[in-house]
């Protein structure tokens, strides 16, 4: 799973990040409500542990914004306030669970589990830049209205580019994004699967919209 972990206070941020990366989770990190939001609007995330209590938005005002321009990606809210009316205004601001300060990390991963489980909504499954479009349930892929084939590695890559089309990621976000904690990867990798897609992209004449940027990475142009 991409985590996004939104937490004010740097030691229990890093904890968290830790223990999610010993389980092979990719996890990136926010100490407040708008670097929660802007990381959360290039999306490709599938959970969020959000802490309630921020310095500068508070957490269910974080939950309401991020609803209200159509994220559904499951949050977890942690906090210290555990009365049932704190658990019941989380929930009701569009928290999908609840976890009270101070909790187990076990817990914390299961409770992520569970969320993983849970059915992607049908808006979410539709990636689309400009002519170009994944469906991840099916896993299809169309570019200028022609199928390409694409293997399951590939397809992931393409599905973060498209998430973050128009801005420009480094081999280590694509790295930590498509391949997470597997052992034994180079950055070179990277590089090896841009070829890959833009020799597809090719044959329908779309090379040009997956560029790169002379020493910072690559990015793919959103398109119409």
């Amino acid at each position: 799973m991409r985590v996004l972990v939104v937490d004010d206070e740097p030691r229990m941020g890093e904890l968290i990040r830790r223990v999610l990366l010993a389980e092979r989770h990719v996890v990136d990190l926010a100490e407040d409500g708008v670097g929660a939001l802007a990381l959360a609007k290039a999306g490709g995330y599938d959970a969020i542990v959000l802490d309630r209590m921020l310095p500068d938005l508070d957490g269910t005002e974080v939950l309401q914004l991020l609803r209200s321009r159509g994220d559904r990606t499951p949050v977890l809210l942690l906090t210290a306030l555990g009365s049932v009316e704190q658990r019941v205004a989380g929930l009701d601001a569009g928290a999908d669970d609840y976890l009270a300060k101070p909790f187990a990390f076990s817990e914390l991963l299961a409770r992520l589990r569970a969320l993983g489980r849970r059915p992607v909504a049908a808006a979410e499954e539709r990636l689309v830049a400009g002519d170009i479009e994944l469906d991840e349930q099916r896993h299809v892929a169309r570019v200028a209205d022609t199928t390409v084939e694409l293997t399951a590695r590939e397809f992931a890559f393409l599905a973060y580019l498209i998430r973050n089309a128009g801005q420009v990621l480094s081999r280590r976000q694509i790295l930590d994004a498509v391949w997470g904690a597997e052992p034994d990867v180079y950055s070179n990798v990277v590089d090896l699967y841009v070829s890959y897609l833009r020799r597809k992209l090719a044959a329908v004449g779309r090379a040009r919209r997956l560029r790169t940027v002379r020493g910072v990475g690559y990015t793919l142009d959103a398109g119409d």
